[in-house]
């Protein structure tokens, strides 16, 4: 077991340390060299996990779906906006979601990487706009798959722009933005009127899920004490 848990720690100290670089030089400009002097591992270690620097971004860019989810939400529509917040969020803050963004969109994307994450949040978005029109959230009009890329591609635009213009300070309000012009298009008025879409939900939204996860910790904690 605690070999184990060391060789996720390794992987996870690999993928930080690969995120970082990525994300200040770029996939093509970044270097196996680099990477392995951030991490501070050996070689050895790192190739055990990635055999190649390409498996290594793919590494980077899959873990925005392991770090990119919130909770449920009865309002499908509500869970999108909070999924879009929390990504912004904290790709201000972290490099793991910033170095996915960047590699997603770079020149080698769709030959190397098969278009990177996008594919994987269209998708994603697609599934919840079902929920939500089998749940009547949708005006009769919307067509998922279309809606699904449009806002996939507005939030990828939004953050290009962002980062170009204020690097990613405005992000959340401009995201925040975002939804409310497209959200009255496709939303009937009931559930517009109950989402909650102000820009620092996404701040919120993680103070939540950390809420969460510490009384989860606690209960463990409290289980394993003998009676």
């Amino acid at each position: 077991m605690a070999q184990q848990e060391r060789a996720v720690r390794t992987r996870r100290t690999i993928l930080e340390a690969a995120a970082a670089v990525f994300d200040e030089r770029g996939y093509e400009a970044a270097t196996i060299a680099d990477i392995l002097t951030r991490a501070g591992v050996t070689k050895g270690a790192l190739y055990f996990h990635f055999p190649s620097k390409q498996l290594l971004a793919q590494g980077v860019i899959d873990e925005q779906f392991a770090e990119g989810g919130v909770p449920p939400r009865d309002i499908k529509l509500q869970e999108i906006f909070d999924m879009s917040m929390v990504l912004a969020y904290r790709m201000r803050r972290e490099p793991m979601l910033s170095a996915g963004a960047r590699l997603s969109l770079g020149p080698a994307t769709n030959k190397t990487f098969r278009g990177g994450s996008l594919p994987g949040w269209i998708e994603l978005t697609r599934d919840l706009l079902d929920q939500a029109k089998n749940q009547g959230e949708l005006l009769p009009h919307v067509e998922t798959a279309s809606a699904a890329w449009t806002l996939t591609a507005a939030w990828t635009g939004a953050q290009s722009v962002s980062e170009t213009l204020t690097d990613r300070e405005d992000f959340e309000d401009r995201v925040a933005d975002l939804y409310g012009y497209i959200y009255p298009s496709i939303a009937t008025p009931a559930v517009l009127a109950r989402l909650d879409m102000a820009p620092d939900r996404g701040a919120r939204v993680i103070e939540e899920m950390n809420a969460d996860a510490q009384a989860v910790h606690r209960a463990a904690a409290s289980e394993s004490i003998p009676a």
